[in-house]
């Protein structure tokens, strides 16, 4: 072998005084000053005899550097006089200082050498790795002769999203090249960041190993989900029972065990699952190690049921009993159904509405909703103002009809589709039907003082609301097309288009824990022919303009309306509302049928500002309103639910 020959040729050059073979050294006359190589020339090495030297070819000597004299001993100490390393690189080189323990001016022997060869092809950076040594007078001189990998293919371990050939683009500088660290470390670093990109935030390179015939092991442990728990919680984190049954909400789940734990799909079931509007709070918890995650989604339900009595006085009932109905998870499966009662001594209404809504789950059933009512209440449109009905009475428009609606999403909008029938009669006090006002004006469209509007509503809601109740940031639009079909009384051929934008932003202007918001509201409509003008929008009221009385603004055809609220958190469960609303009929009050805005003195337009408080209560958010308008007026409103 050729370490034989340097040997040898080493040797020669002691001598024969620093030998401990007698036989070489009476056969030395001559020392052989050459380096290296040219003491072996091309598998040459020196015949050495008594008074000549002649060339011949030789075959390497079978001796290794273990089994030299000097080594006879294994455990014989000796001054590493200089410590080199052959084959590798820089890099390499650096590696393999720090992994042997034989240093220069440091002690070593034979076991230390071998145990450092072994050490060095631990790194799995080396296919090959052997030692060379030399004692010279001062001590020993060690050449770590290595043969580093060459890297030729690649092998994933523990990997299901990371394919094969995406690992290949990550580490192709390495693969056909000698083993380097840093660009090993430039691999692992690129695997990390293409788990995080994709949101695979448990994932991560563990480890790597390199064999001698070229393979590249790369170690993954990508966090398999081994179990997907719904957990009922209270107010104060604890586990409770739910209403809500749990086979109904896991098919909302697209997290399932067996899945690699991705952050983006955690989210989206927590997305899914708030807005079934079931929940106040929802979150998800991770129990585990990035090999193995349990995962966890902590559910605090809404009150969803609530049966509340009531009584009043009011202008246009007198006394009256009520009765409120409300569920907004009808037998735990999220159905709603609400039903609404009042009752005085000469009349009854209702309002009732169930709703079945859409599941992703079930993509081919379309959700629905089916309604009925009949309501009586002074009329907005004709109550202002100085011109009540020819016996004196206030007008009351009395309603009743019912409906039923499709829904289902189309991307990420919720698309509806219905048709609606009501049935609208103007009356008096007694009940008596009226067809035009104290000045001869029309009341309805057919001129009867009853109309019949049959019409198909389709429409079209997009909601980025983090909380459908009480949202502190995200965004709600709504867009919705009415036509009506003229039959019944009136015949009425009408088309309605509305529109609504609401945007909500969190800030932190008092720099409390819980953030304030900002809240912008921004709605428009307009009329395309026949138009009753009861079905006019009225301006002005507590869910238009406040500080003005309902429809006091305006009756128009059209109409827009904007609202801006900074809403500020108090304490628990009590929240301040500082807020300004705008409203114009953009002129169009004189196209309605009869101008009941117009010859009841409606500006057409006005402004109203003011502040409130909001508390949450068993029933829903209570809502009260101070506003003063542009006119100096100022008018205190109650109401259940936010302005928007």
């Amino acid at each position: 072998m050729q370490v034989s020959k340097i040997i040898v040729c080493t040797l020669a050059v002691l001598a024969g005084k620093e030998l401990t073979n007698p036989a070489l050294a009476n056969n030395l006359k001559t020392p052989c000053n050459q380096a290296w190589g040219g003491c072996m020339r091309d598998g040459i090495t020196p015949s050495i005899h008594r008074n000549n030297i002649n060339w011949q070819q030789v075959q390497p000597l079978p001796v290794s550097a273990e089994t030299l004299p000097e080594f006879s001993q294994p455990d014989l100490i000796f001054i590493a006089q200089d410590v080199q390393i052959l084959g590798a690189s820089e890099e390499l080189q650096s590696i393999i200082r720090h992994t042997i323990r034989t240093r220069t001016g440091g002690k070593t022997n034979q076991t230390q050498l071998r145990e450092d060869v072994a050490a060095i092809l631990d790194t799995g950076l080396f296919a090959e790795a052997k030692f060379i040594t030399t004692k010279t007078p001062t001590g020993l001189q060690v050449v770590y002769q290595v043969k580093p990998v060459v890297v030729r293919s690649l092998v994933l371990s523990g990997a299901q999203v990371l394919l094969p050939d995406i690992a290949n683009k990550l580490f192709q500088p390495q693969i056909g090249t000698t083993v380097s660290p840093g660009l090993l470390h430039q691999g692992l670093a690129a695997i990390n960041q293409w788990y995080r990109d994709r949101g695979y935030i448990l994932a991560e390179a563990l480890d790597l190993r390199t064999s001698p015939d070229g393979t590249l092991t790369v170690i993954v442990s990508e966090g398999v989900v081994s179990e997907v728990n719904l957990r009922f919680v209270d107010r104060d984190g604890k586990t409770t029972t739910g209403k809500t049954q749990t086979n109904f909400l896991q098919p909302e789940l697209q997290l399932k065990p067996g899945q690699v734990y991705r952050q983006d799909t955690a989210e989206n079931d927590l997305k899914r699952l708030f807005q079934l509007g079931l929940f106040e709070k929802v979150d998800v918890a991770l129990r585990g190690d990035a090999r193995k995650v349990a995962v966890t989604y902590n559910l605090l339900e809404r009150s969803s049921l609530s049966i509340n009595p009531g009584g009043g006085y009011s202008d246009a009932n007198g006394l009256f009993a009520t009765l409120s109905y409300q569920d907004f998870n009808f037998g735990g499966i999220n159905q709603q159904l609400g039903i609404n009662v009042q009752a005085n001594f000469h009349d009854f209404q209702f309002n009732s509405k169930f709703t079945n809504p859409y599941h992703a789950r079930t993509p081919d059933t379309i959700g629905y909703s089916i309604n009925a009512f009949r309501r009586n209440d002074l009329s907005q449109t004709f109550n202002q103002g100085i011109i009540p009905l020819p016996n004196g009475d206030q007008a009351r428009e009395d309603q009743f009809g019912g409906g039923i609606t499709l829904m289902r999403p189309m991307g990420d909008l919720q698309a509806s589709l219905g048709l609606n029938y009501a049935r609208t009669s103007i009356r008096d006090a007694s009940g008596n039907l009226a067809t035009v006002d104290k000045q001869g004006n029309p009341l309805s469209f057919s001129g009867t003082g009853i109309d019949d509007l049959v019409a198909i509503v389709f429409g079209l809601a997009q909601d980025r609301r983090n909380n459908p109740t009480n949202p502190t940031q995200g965004s709600i639009m709504s867009l919705s097309m009415e036509q009506s079909i003229p039959i019944g009384s009136g015949s009425i051929l009408m088309n309605r288009l509305q529109g609504s934008y609401s945007q909500y932003v969190p800030v932190n202007i008092l720099g409390g824990s819980i953030p304030d918001v900002l809240a912008f509201n921004i709605q428009a409509g307009t009329t395309i022919g026949n138009l009753p003008p009861y079905q006019t929008f009225n301006i002005g009221g507590q869910n238009s303009v406040r500080g003005y009385e309902s429809g006091a603004i305006a009756s128009g055809r059209s109409y827009v309306v904007a609202t801006a609220e900074y809403r500020i958190p108090i304490v628990n469960p009590v929240g301040a509302v500082l807020f300004a609303d705008f409203g114009s009929d953009l002129g169009s009050s004189s196209t309605v049928l009869g101008q009941p805005g117009v010859v009841r003195g409606k500006p057409g337009s006005g402004f109203g500002y003011g502040l409130g408080l909001r508390v949450e209560s068993p029933i829903g958010l209570l809502r009260a309103d101070f506003g003063i308008n542009d006119r100096g007026e100022n008018r205190f409103q109650l109401s259940i639910g936010q302005r928007f």
